[in-house]
């Protein structure tokens, strides 16, 4: 028993982390082309709404470069919202009449304002980024000209990490590389599982106001759109430009608010792992999102103690594959100690980031399981802009 079961561990890990993405990656080379954009031009109206919490230090640029964007100017209308914000944002936004602005005093959390924000909507498809982002020119054009087919309910862009040599940069920068390859994958079989919030658009028509609690709002609003029956495109020539985050503490203090929003997804998304219902849907959901937020960290755990039993009792392959446990996990404690002192991680970058995943989709459930709801305002500090 013991045996099997460390198997079917290896397995279920090895098959999240490597065997997944191989088979989405074949059978996205199977249908890729069959979902291109249409080449006419599609220019309609569109909302690019920001919320900004205390963000006035970053307001002039932020707004800047929505005005930057390459789209017809009186087809692309700017709305800012800053509740909550008790810092001068409103003296810089009334610098920009062209930007509309609401704001109250309360502060009900990112989910609230952007239920508030769609009130104002009046354009047939809406764009969300976050302040502290910076957009590529094409962003905006590249986003709505998949609205011209009427599947597709929402478009998420790329998010991009800026580079600054730090750890906790290069491990998420390395992370969204992986986590891209698997988005774009997901988008060509048929729907993307998922979008980034730092720059994502909806038919406006399909928006739904969250709950006020939601965590990963971005997340669980594209994800009901793909269960309404709509498919969610991922769109790699729109990108967020976002600094990391100021230190591996501040990274994994992301990392838990991620996860612990990954638990309030997947209670509050179970319709989607229904596989008669669409049993693609299921199979990707399944396979990208559930299984990293649930069952593999927990193997990952049984794996070494299993492993440890079974190398006593049987050695040879056994004794190896602990080993390999033992050296990985000290490559990752070691790539810890050296980060935390500002030097450069290097290869040891892997397993440190691997492993901070995984610890952190425990302290996340934790979190969910004591009904931490704080967790949805609580962001980690990002690194100063370049």
């Amino acid at each position: 028993m013991l045996v099997f079961l460390f198997w079917l561990s290896l397995s279920v890990i090895l098959y999240t982390y490597v065997g997944y993405a191989l088979v989405v990656w074949l059978w996205a080379r199977l249908v890729r082309g069959r979902r291109k954009p249409a080449a006419t031009a599609f220019e309609p109206e569109v909302t690019l709404v920001v919320p900004a919490y205390n963000e006035a230090d970053i307001l002039d640029e932020k707004i800047r470069n929505c005005l930057a964007l390459d789209y017809p100017a009186e087809k692309l209308h700017l709305l800012f919202i800053t509740d909550g914000s008790n810092d001068h944002s409103g003296a810089v936004l009334g610098r920009y009449p062209e930007v509309q602005h609401l704001h109250r005093p309360e502060r009900a959390g990112k989910s609230m304002a952007e239920n508030r924000a769609i009130r104002y909507v009046t354009t047939p498809y809406v764009i969300f980024t976050d302040c502290n982002t910076l957009l590529n020119p094409e962003a905006a054009r590249r986003l709505v000209r998949h609205y011209a087919d009427p599947q597709v309910g929402a478009v998420s862009g790329e998010k991009r990490v800026r580079r600054d040599g730090s750890a906790s940069g290069a491990g998420e920068g390395l992370y969204w590389k992986y986590e891209s390859f698997l988005k774009q994958c997901d988008s060509d079989i048929y729907s993307l599982m998922g979008a980034a919030g730092e720059l994502v658009s909806f038919r406006t028509a399909l928006f739904k106001p969250l709950e006020a609690d939601t965590i990963l709002d971005d997340f669980v609003q594209s994800l009901r759109i793909v269960d309404a029956g709509y498919r969610v495109v991922y769109e790699p020539g729109a990108y967020a430009l976002e600094p990391p985050s100021f230190s591996l503490k501040e990274e994994m203090k992301r990392k838990v608010r991620i996860c612990a929003g990954g638990w309030q997804a997947m209670a509050r998304l179970q319709p989607l792992l229904n596989p008669l219902r669409q049993p693609v849907v299921a199979f990707l959901y399944f396979s990208h999102r559930v299984l990293r937020w649930s069952l593999t960290p927990v193997l990952l755990l049984l794996l070494l103690p299993l492993n440890a039993v079974l190398a006593v009792a049987h050695g040879g392959i056994y004794s190896l594959l602990l080993v390999l446990q033992g050296v990985f996990y000290g490559a990752a404690a070691l790539g810890w100690w050296q980060a935390s002192r500002g030097r450069s991680a290097g290869p040891l970058l892997v397993p440190l980031y691997f492993t901070m995943m995984n610890v952190a989709v425990f302290q996340g459930a934790a979190r969910f399981f004591r009904n931490a709801q704080p967790a949805a305002w609580d962001k980690a500090q990002r690194a100063p802009a370049a």
